[in-house]
């Protein structure tokens, strides 16, 4: 079959962009015809590897010096100026509250709606708010529609919650990450077809933990969403008790000097380190004994997937949505009351004084992250996207 994923920035680092390209590779080595499509390139190359069968195409290539010449003479003039007036309005579909709002200018958006509206056959997948409403819109020349939803309903704005109840009846399907995300979605916009198929893990042959050391892990982008703050206060009620352990943070943000003047508030120096950005998280995950997820909301956290592909157990916050889709409290991890600083504490002081219950909540957590393997995921891709196309062929048999 024919498959297009349709990305905002295809060479960029983020988790969806990450759990997209999985999905696009896995299709692509079961001999799928698949094409990667990246409204936006910054870079020269991707930064997660794209599997040669898998073609890429890029609808807006903003590197310097990357842009097309435009014609001589008045012809040239003209379309320089429409050019740069476009450029300079926002975009006229795509709610303001949608953080794609922000990379995407009128022109860019004229660029997408190109694109989509001369689709004829196979499927396009979207993969964001912003590019499923387009599709939605524009996508109507006989392609199959299917939007991906990489977080969850309730962090949406209200602009944003009335064009998903506006445009995405309209979409073939919907996929979500989570249950309780499928049942808000049904609720809030029926008549949409809605399926949850979680995201693959990017390997499952990593190096497990030794679940030995003294090294707790955090991930993510430095910003309140991860709830970095919550897991630095917690961490500083254990340091008398366990003074050779520390706290590794990875990831870059705009709270970096807030964390670090908490961090410094609490004297702990030589315990909680803000590591930054590193192209080495597989490895740093196989050092440590434990995964910490503090989020105050998710959609599906994959870096806690990442991490219990190599044995790692887990201290979450039950937050909406996705870490009790994945672990069950007290065999791969512990989940605990969002936003509960005393109970993140002892969570964490349960698995930092038992290197046994450490290694048998690791060992669990290697046989849960199996469904989350690509081959595992893409056999879910594949059931849904041949239910849709036998649909199709049904309905024009009519």
């Amino acid at each position: 079959m024919k498959i297009r994923y349709l990305l905002l920035h295809a060479y960029g680092m983020g988790g969806t962009i990450r759990t997209v390209i999985t999905q696009a590779n896995a299709m692509a080595a079961a001999g799928h015809d698949v094409e990667l499509v990246s409204v936006l390139r910054r870079r020269d190359k991707p930064h997660f590897a794209v599997d040669s069968r898998v073609r890429l195409r890029t609808l807006a290539d903003l590197r310097p010096g990357a842009r097309a010449p435009h014609a001589r003479g008045v012809l040239g003039r003209y379309r320089a100026r429409r050019t740069a007036r476009l450029a300079s309005r926002p975009p006229r579909h795509i709610p303001f509250s949608e953080p794609g709002h922000k990379a995407i200018n009128r022109q860019i958006e004229l660029a997408v709606i190109h694109y989509l509206s001369e689709l004829r056959d196979g499927i396009v997948v979207t993969t964001r708010p912003a590019l499923n409403i387009l599709a939605a819109e524009y996508a109507t020349g006989g392609v199959i529609r299917v939007a991906q939803e990489h977080v969850n309903l309730g962090t949406h704005k209200e602009d944003l919650r009335a064009a998903i109840i506006r445009c995405y009846p309209r979409l073939d399907a919907v996929a979500v990450l989570t249950s309780r995300d499928r049942e808000d979605y049904l609720r809030m916009a029926p008549g949409t077809r809605v399926t949850r198929i979680p995201n693959a893990v990017h390997s499952l042959r990593q190096k497990p933990s030794t679940c030995a050391s003294h090294i707790a892990l955090a991930a993510g982008r430095l910003r309140p969403q991860k709830g970095f703050d919550l897991l630095i206060e917690a961490f500083a009620r254990l340091i008398e008790e366990f003074p050779d352990w520390q706290l590794r943070i990875y990831g870059t943000g705009d709270r970096h000097d807030q964390l670090r003047a908490l961090i410094d508030e609490h004297h702990l120096y030589n315990h909680v380190l803000l590591m930054g950005r590193t192209d080495q998280l597989d490895e740093e995950m196989a050092k440590a004994s434990m995964y910490v997820l503090s989020s105050r909301y998710e959609g599906l956290p994959m870096v806690l997937i990442e991490a219990m592909s190599h044995g790692l157990p887990v201290v979450s916050y039950d937050c909406p949505t996705g870490p009790a889709d994945v672990i069950s409290d007290g065999k791969e991890g512990l989940l605990l009351p969002p936003g509960d600083v005393p109970a993140l504490a002892e969570g964490m002081r349960r698995l930092m004084g038992d290197e046994g219950l450490r290694a048998r909540m690791g060992d669990a957590a290697l046989g849960t992250v199996e469904r989350y393997s690509p081959e595992a995921i893409r056999g879910q891709w594949t059931e849904l996207f041949d239910d849709l196309l036998a649909e199709r062929r049904a309905h024009r048999g009519l």
